[in-house]
């Protein structure tokens, strides 16, 4: 009986991988494909295929009997974790930090940076040969409100730093200190609300962040107000934010949106005020790279016996 390695890259292009010989693995490559490379019953470790949906993502998982990990590539795992029901009790499901804080932080500031300074409707005016000048607000000086304080969101102020905000104000699940400053639990997210400028959602998608930026989250952000939503498409209640939108009071820049991919003829496409990028965050020239490494880290970890980096759910 073999042990398998299931990988969405070939091994050859990973550097630092476990020698197969000497921990008795095989290592199957398989990419989404329609046909699984070997009998999922032999696979020990799960590599999941990266952006192919969450459809392809559990499609082995029933199958896989003596599954110790189920490594994702992304730093979300709700693509992943309904499937995990059907493995047996222990099976750890891993999430992909270290590998996408880069990229995700880069485009956060990209979206903050064209929504506050006009660059859409400068890119238009360029089409149309208009010359479109005027005062448009600056991030310096701003409240920046980050929701979801975790390895992105520490990113994201990383690259806040040289823009001389006013004051970056930092959420998460439960309050820490930070030498930084202090991370505000969720339960005060209301009272920070009205005091931002720009709003950032970093969150990872649960129970309790669906829907988080509802109605009533959108009512008490200021008038004026920049909501960046670089998490996942239902963190944002899509009907509420196009409310607010579509009225001129907030503008919003969006990575992430609900539905996804966004269907030909949404409002969303045409509100005003709105920017979207199509969920590229972490596609960048910066994940080969790091995902590999990540890889080629874990699979060491794993064949030694070592704890594993990035435990974010442990089947029971």
């Amino acid at each position: 009986m073999t042990t398998d390695v299931w990988l969405p890259f070939a091994p050859e292009e990973i550097p630092g991988l476990p020698s197969a010989a000497d921990h008795g693995l095989t290592y199957r490559f398989w990419d989404g494909g329609d046909t699984f490379p070997a009998d999922p019953a032999d696979c020990a470790f799960y590599v999941v295929p990266y952006l192919k949906g969450a459809e392809i993502a559990v499609r082995p998982l029933a199958g896989m009997a003596r599954a110790e990990v189920v490594q994702t590539l992304s730093a979300g795992v709700d693509h992943v974790q309904a499937g995990m029901g059907s493995l047996h009790p222990g099976v750890r499901l891993c999430n992909a930090r270290s590998v996408h804080e880069a990229s995700t932080a880069e485009l956060t500031l990209a979206l903050i940076l064209a929504s506050l300074r006009g660059i859409p409707r400068f890119v238009e005016g360029q089409r149309q040969e208009e010359w479109r000048s005027g005062f448009y607000p600056a991030l310096a000086d701003k409240t920046v409100l980050i929701v979801g304080y975790g390895s992105i969101g520490s990113a994201i102020e990383d690259r806040l730093t040289p823009f001389e905000c006013a004051r970056v104000l930092r959420v998460a699940r439960s309050a820490r200190g930070t030498e930084r400053g202090p991370v505000h639990p969720l339960a005060e997210l209301p009272s920070l609300l009205p005091e931002a400028d720009v709003v950032v959602l970093s969150t990872p998608l649960t129970e309790a962040t669906r829907g988080l930026a509802d109605a009533e989250f959108l009512a008490r952000m200021r008038d004026g107000a920049l909501l960046v939503n670089v998490a996942r498409g239902p963190v944002v209640d899509t009907k509420a934010l196009l409310a607010e939108v579509e009225s001129g009071r907030l503008t919003a820049a969006l990575d992430v949106t609900d539905p996804e991919p966004l269907p030909a003829g949404h409002p969303l496409w045409h509100a005003p005020g709105v920017l979207i990028s199509p969920h590229v965050g972490g596609s960048t020239s910066a994940f080969l790279p790091r995902a590999k490494r990540l890889l080629a880290r874990q699979l060491t970890h794993w064949t030694a016996g070592e704890p594993l980096d990035n435990v974010v759910y442990t089947t029971a």
